[in-house]
This record gives C-alpha cells, structure tokens and sequence, in this order.
C-alpha cells in the first residue's frame, strides 16, 4: 500500500479516537453537574446547523440546476425531441416496434420484406413551370461526317439543366396622357368640356413614384425576408436609385392606413372560427407618449378562421395586459387556445368561452428536468416518465393525422386511447408532487402541468383542437427573425405598419400563397375594389393560386 495512502488511514483513525475520547469525558464527568445539559443544548444546536446545512445544499442545488438550464439554451443546440433510455435514435415509432416484436416472437421461414421509398440523394430537381431556355452545343460540320465519307445520322442527345438569375431590374414606367381640345370652340364661355383627358389610374399611393411592383419588393424584403428599410436604401443605391429609408417608412405607412378595411374583415373572420389561438411577444418602439425609449411593447398574434383555411392577425399593443385580448374576444364565442401566461386567467370564467393549454409547454418544462439534471443517465426519473406519456399522446394524435380522420373521428379515437393515459397521468402527478421541492425544475413542471390541467384536458372533448399552441408560435417566428434585423419601430404607427403587413404575408403564407405574387395582386386590384365584396374577395383565403399565375 502506498505510504501517503497509510499516513492518510493514520491521521483519520487518530482523529476519529480523538474525538471519541473528548465525547466520553463531557458525557461521563460526574463532577462537572451542569454538563449534561450543555450537550443536550450542543445537540440541539447541531440539529439545527445539519437542517440549515441540507437547506443551503437543496439551495445550491436549485441554483446549479437553473445555471445548467441557463447555459444549456444559450450554447447547446434546442431540441424537445424525446428519447427513450432504450431507443438511442430517439424514434417516435419505438413503441411500433416493440408491439411488431411481441406479435411474432418466432421469424417465419418465408420472409417477405415490404417495399419503401429510398430517400433521393443529389440535388432537387429545377421546377417544371420556370422559363426554359434552349443551348444547343453542336458539333462541327466537319465532325458530322464519318472517315468513311457517309454523313452521320443524329441518333439521339443528352441534356442537362443549369439555373440562370437575373439581377433585379428597375426600369420607368412613363404614364402618358393625351390631351384632346375642340378648335372651333376654343375661346367660348360655355359650360361644356372643351378639353379631354383619360382619368388617372388609381393607385395605392397617389402622386407618388410607387407602383404595385415597387411596394411589393419593398414590403416582402423587410417583412417576408427581414431586411430592414437602411439596408434596402444602401442595395438601391447600387442599383443607381435614391429612395431614402424615410420615404419607404412613410409608403409602409399610408399603404396599411389604406388598407385597413381589409385588415377589419380579416379581423372579423379569425372571429368567425371555432377555435382562436393567441401568443405575444416584445417590440421596441422608440417613441410612445409618456413612455422611454427602452419600454417594452408587444405584438399580439391571433389565429383562427374556418378549420384548414387560416387567417392569421397581428396587433400592437404597448403593454401585456390581458386586457389586449380581451378586447379582441369582446363578443366571441368558442374555444381559445394560450400558453400559462396569467394575462389569460381571465378566459377561465369568460362565459362561452373553452379555454384550452398548451402540452408543448409542459414537455418543454419536464424537459428542462432531463437536460439540466447533471446526470450521466439523464433519461431516467419522475421526467423521463412524464416525457413518455405525453409522447405517447402525441403518437395518438400523429395516428389520427395519418389516417386522415376527420373530427368524430379524432373524438372518439381520444376518448378511447388519450383518455385512460391522461387519467392515469393526473393520479401520478397528484401522488408525486407532495414530496418534490417546489423550487426545484421538476417541482415546477409538477406545480405547472397540476395548476394548468383543466385547460390541458380540453382539447378531449372535440376533435378540431390541437394538443398544443405550435401553429401559432410558428406564426409569431417570422415577426421574432424580423425583429433581430430591424431591431426596432420608431412610432407606434410604424409599429402598426409592421403589423398588418405581417398578417397579410403570414395569412397568405397559411394558405398556400406566394406571398410576393399576392401582394402585387393585392396591390394591383385593391384601388379598384369599390364595394365590401370587392375588399372581401382580396382576402388571402379568398384569392386562387390561378389568379396570381395571370
């Protein structure tokens, strides 16, 4: 044994006596009469320093586990995909398989292997409806004749394709407008028109340089492709044009002013849905009244509309207040769908109203468990168990969506299957959660999952509403990309520029719309729109893919 190790056994062995010896001297002492209850009062205080000891301990605890987390999000790539302590590529169909093993436990002699799709190696192929244009590499008349003298035949050709791009291409648009004037008349006082000229053709900005297809490029660059105004005003100077930055904010400006009839019907039919999803998130406007520059401000996201045609709403509210979405669900009545923010208690006791969760965000809340743990085997434990049932939950629903049930359906298939694994779920939670510390990650999944149940279990009465609020997070991506580009709104009517052409874009994109095509469609036809069909009827839900192709 090595020396250090002995030395190490010595000095421990010798302190442990030590100490020993000390214990027996103040317990047995007869002479000294007041020392028993000085180590009467020594235990207690030693009691009492262990309890503060394991306190400070869960403490840290707690707090290495939030620095984890903390670390986590900010460096280690996000993924809420779960996977099982047996299952090492995290597949959703492990329970598939182990179901297929225990069907057939013996290999049949005869085996008979299904067919399947190989995924397509190399690049996709170019689509079918871009222009084509033919190159043809010939040979030299020389080439075309054999040695023998004879003239060889063309017996075939091999083609490849190559994608061209053309710069963006700006170019004037002359209006001209003949003036027509009667010279006999010419210099009579009467009330006739002596002159004649064609009208000036409407326009979304008047007696401004714009067009339908200048607007267009301005508006998806920022809003579809989250390039801010500045760097629009630098690539247009490159192209030999001056458009200040200021002139596109005022254009963004008049244009959604104009457009606010459409807006308000957009907003009317989210409203005719049976099901509205809602979500925020922050936006810096440098100038609100009696406000700083630094407040925070908010971008409320509406979705709903009839099931598979969306329409999708943005507003800008300069606070959270639950109040933003309670004026907006003035007169509605159906189901929402939030995450566990308390601005929406409210819709709990709104009458007509079913306020359903969110399961996303309790997976997401179990999964912080597992990924801040600190474990070596960080798929076992009270979370690794809630992650499996809410993924079976979600295989019950994926079944659904892949046999194309409809909503009876869906119902009965989740009253039948997600039900008893819900019901079983709550009686684990309500048994476990009396001994995890509150404080803890697991004890907050716990506390959230139990304090937003009722809203969890709502989706099982019908067969429309989603497990979860992920259309309307999607929804809210491309305000939050946009967002780290041009960063802020200098006014709170820039802020509403910004929402209206969000929800024209992120609705047409809902639909199945080239976003681009359909706003210089929009753009094109809404000067014209005269009635409040002709404004209905340009709504993205309303207009055909066929229209933008003409």
């Amino acid at each position: 044994m090595n020396l250090s190790v002995k030395t190490g056994y010595i000095i421990k062995f010798s302190t442990i006596l030590l100490v020993v010896i000390m214990l027996y001297f103040i317990m047995f002492k007869e002479e000294d009469k007041s020392l028993p209850d000085s180590v009467s009062e020594l235990r207690e205080a030693l009691i009492n320093l262990n309890k503060k000891f394991d306190g400070v301990e869960q403490e840290n605890e707690f707090l290495r586990e939030q620095l984890r987390l903390i670390r986590l999000k900010m460096f280690a790539r996000i993924s809420e995909r779960y996977q099982d302590e047996t299952d090492d590529i995290g597949s959703l169909l492990f329970e598939d398989i182990k179901s297929m093993e225990a069907e057939s436990e013996e290999i049949p002699e005869d085996l008979t292997i299904k067919e399947h799709k190989r995924k397509r190696s190399g690049r996709k192929p170019i689509p079918e409806d871009l222009e084509r244009v033919e190159v043809v590499h010939d040979v030299s008349d020389e080439d075309k004749k054999c040695e023998c003298g004879s003239e060889k035949s063309r017996i075939g050709e091999e083609t490849s394709e190559k994608l061209q791009i053309e710069p963006a291409k700006l170019w004037v648009e002359k209006h001209i407008r003949p003036k027509y004037a009667c010279r006999e008349c010419e210099g009579l006082e009467d009330e006739g028109e002596t002159v004649s000229i064609a009208p000036v053709p409407p326009s979304m900005i008047p007696k401004s340089i714009t067009t339908p297809s200048l607007l267009t490029h301005i508006f998806i660059s920022k809003f579809c492709d989250a390039l801010p105004f500045y760097r629009q005003e630098q690539q247009f100077k490159r192209y030999g044009v001056e458009i200040n930055r200021s002139n596109m904010c005022n254009w963004a400006m008049k244009v959604s002013d104009r457009l606010k009839p459409l807006l308000e019907m957009l907003r009317l039919y989210i409203l005719s849905g049976p099901l509205i999803n809602i979500d925020e998130t922050t936006v810096q406007v440098l100038s609100e009244p009696g406000r700083k520059p630094q407040s925070k401000s908010y971008a409320w996201v509406f979705r709903g509309g009839m099931h598979g045609i969306p329409g999708l709403y943005y507003h800008y509210a300069p606070s959270r207040s639950g109040k933003i979405a309670e004026e907006f669900l003035s007169n509605y009545q159906g189901y929402v769908q939030t995450d566990g923010y308390a601005g929406y208690n409210f819709l709990d006791s709104k009458p007509g109203i079913k306020h359903c969760g969110c399961w996303a965000h309790v997976r997401r809340k179990f999964n912080d468990v597992i990924q801040a743990s600190g474990s070596k085997n960080m798929r076992k434990g009270k979370a690794n168990h809630a992650l499996s049932v809410i993924r079976d939950l979600y295989l019950i629903e994926r079944e659904a969506k892949n046999k194309g049930y409809d909503e009876e359906q869906t119902y009965q298939l989740r009253q039948k299957e997600s039900k008893p694994i819900i019901d079983e779920f709550f009686v684990w939670l309500k048994e476990n959660a009396p001994v995890i510390p509150p404080q803890s990650l697991l004890g907050k999944a716990f506390g959230y999952t139990l304090s937003q149940w009722p809203r969890l279990i709502k989706y099982l009465d019908n067969g429309f509403v989603r497990m979860d609020n992920n259309l309307i997070e999607n929804a809210i991506r491309p305000f939050v990309i946009g967002r780290k580009n041009w960063l802020f709104s200098v006014s709170q009517e820039g802020a509403r520029a910004s929402a209206s052409f969000y929800s024209l874009i992120e609705t047409a994109k809902a639909n199945g719309l080239e976003p681009s095509r359909y706003l210089r469609y929009l753009f094109e036809k809404y000067p014209y729109a005269k009635t409040s069909e002709d404004i209905f009827n340009l709504l993205p839900m309303n207009v055909h893919k066929a229209d933008l192709k003409k």
